[in-house]
């Protein structure tokens, strides 16, 4: 998934506008940007909005967080409506994914969905406790773990710290370190890793810089917060025809068997080879 574009669940103007933002997941939000009083509503709206849902985009919903006590509210209300997967916000550890999992046994079996069919994606920075235990998620793999993304504003405010971003724009030292942890603990996992999001929505160029700096350090995709940040995301995520072009060189540079090979004067090993062929996978 190159691009994820978060929707508002009790919102009628951009539900009706998310199908066709051309984002590959539309990850229709039952948490932060709904008000408690309102979750009853919006769990009824996205139900009847899905019913009827034509786009091509993949289907995720946002749910509450654990500590809140209504995330089997929202498990029990829209797993019958065969969501891609769920995303979890604000875990603590691994044993969080390992709960909600059990939960999504049962509403997928009270739904009559196939078991282990909803995949997660969680929300793997929004406590200090997350951050500071990252480590431990490699060591208890979960099955229905498609990915994880990262935040800086929820653990900023877990924190009661400022903003968690510099006057330039860069992230604060903390807050690069938990983006870090994520970006390493996603690959260690073999899942995919996804960028948090560019807030500046009236600024193309930033987003699209800020985009392409995220796949260069490895993550496979980002958060968009804004409709017109989707095209921007989607083409920094893909590779160029340059790169497409200098990746088969690459392979034509190894097909003699070594085990080095020189191009473009430059000398080229094993670990270049692996990422032509993971590049060229992809397009």
């Amino acid at each position: 998934m190159k691009s994820l574009l978060f929707v508002p669940a009790d919102n009628e103007r951009k539900l009706a506008k998310a199908q066709s933002c051309g984002a590959d997941a539309l990850v229709f939000d039952l948490e932060d940007s709904v008000l408690p009083a309102r979750k009853p509503l919006a769990r009824q709206m996205l139900v009847e909005y899905l019913k009827t849902y034509s786009g091509s985009s993949q289907v995720w919903i946002r749910v509450n967080d654990l500590a809140c006590g209504e995330t089997l509210a929202d498990l029990a209300a829209v797993i019958g409506s065969a969501p891609v997967g769920i995303v979890l916000p604000k875990i603590f550890g691994p044993e969080c994914l390992e709960r909600v999992s059990h939960y999504l046994d049962m509403a997928e079996t009270s739904a009559g969905r196939p078991l282990g069919s909803t995949t997660i994606l969680a929300v793997c920075t929004e406590t200090p406790a997350a951050v500071l235990r990252m480590g431990e998620m490699p060591k208890k793999p979960i099955p229905r773990l498609r990915g994880m993304l990262w935040g800086g504003e929820d653990l900023s405010s877990a924190m009661g710290a400022g903003d968690p971003r510099a006057p330039d724009g860069s992230w604060r030292p903390v807050y690069e370190y938990a983006r870090s942890q994520c970006l390493l603990a996603c690959h260690a996992l073999g899942v995919e890793a996804i960028d948090t999001v560019y807030v500046d929505f009236k600024n193309p160029e930033g987003c699209r810089a800020n985009s392409t700096a995220a796949r260069y350090d490895g993550f496979t995709g980002k958060v968009a917060i804004h409709p017109d940040q989707v095209p921007i995301i989607n083409a920094a995520f893909s590779p160029s025809e340059d790169e497409i072009a200098f990746a088969r060189r690459v392979l034509e540079a190894f097909e003699g068997g070594a085990g080095a090979v020189s191009l473009d004067g430059k000398m080229l090993d094993v670990p270049h080879l692996k990422a032509a062929r993971r590049l060229l996978a992809g397009v």
